[in-house]
């Protein structure tokens, strides 16, 4: 939902550092002087309170739309996520739930079989799913002075010919903010006796299962990254932490939702 991030991703992807691919969005037109509203993910928050509103009929305003950014992102986490199958995008989902409605902006893995991994560069897309359809994917470019321009001359036009379609009337559909997700989770831990068993133990506590694991290093410098299966949200923070309370965790730990959904 926004072509800055995705171009910023996508240099990172390549290798770049953060800072690095951000000075050249800038440099290149695809960022602006303050980028904040769009590596904050605000920008793609409102674009999905547009469209959760449009789709669903459900009055949903900014500040009840839950987003990260991507500034804390971190270079070696792409690494592994590669490793993994995984690519990174800065995904905004509006979908219904247990009855209600989930609205939010966060990044996200993507495996390759799902549409929007391959959308790269300063590209936006849209993929409408169904029972009918199944999926749509629309694309095209999202950052740029002249496609910037177009989109804001198209609403001028739209209003002044009174083309926009008038609101739907509002649904009594709930948000819902506890949500289930498969995660990258990534530990900078000490390989000692013991702290296998006991990483796995607080998972399993919480009801986290793992799916794949990577490790990387040896001794008190050791990497673990793994992905989960889908869990709630809640239960995969609980878990984290307890575990960021071991002394042999040496940082916080990291994690990344992941999209395990595919269309082959």
């Amino acid at each position: 939902m926004n072509g800055t991030t995705n171009f910023i991703l996508t240099e990172m992807t390549h290798g770049s550092s953060y800072a690095a691919a951000l000075g050249e969005a800038q440099r290149r037109g695809f960022a602006e002087a303050d980028p904040s509203d769009d590596v904050s993910g605000r920008d793609a928050a409102a674009k999905m309170a547009i469209l959760a509103r449009l789709a669903f009929g459900t009055p949903v305003h900014l500040r009840e739309v839950r987003y990260e950014g991507i500034e804390h992102l971190r270079s070696d986490d792409l690494e592994y996520a590669r490793e993994l199958g995984l690519g990174l995008k800065l995904i905004g989902t509006a979908e219904r739930r247990d009855g209600g409605l989930s609205v939010r902006v966060h990044p996200a893995f993507l495996y390759a079989g799902h549409p929007l991994a391959s959308v790269a560069g300063p590209f936006n897309a849209v993929t409408v799913e169904s029972e009918a359809i199944t999926e749509i994917t629309i694309s095209g470019p999202g950052a740029g002075g002249r496609q910037t321009a177009s989109a804001v001359l198209g609403d001028v036009v739209s209003v002044m010919t009174g083309g926009a379609r008038p609101p739907a009337p509002p649904l009594a559909l709930p948000l819902i903010e506890d949500v289930q997700s498969a995660f990258y989770l990534h530990l900078e831990m000490a390989d000692r006796p013991g702290v296998l068993a006991a990483v796995t133990r607080v998972l399993g506590e919480q009801g986290v299962s793992i799916k794949s694991v990577v490790q990387r290093g040896l001794g008190e410098n050791a990497r673990l990254v793994m992905v989960t299966h889908p869990v709630l949200e809640s239960r995969l923070r609980a878990a984290v932490d307890e575990l960021g309370e071991f002394e042999f965790v040496r940082s916080v730990p990291r994690t990344i939702r992941v999209i395990e959904e595919e269309f082959i």
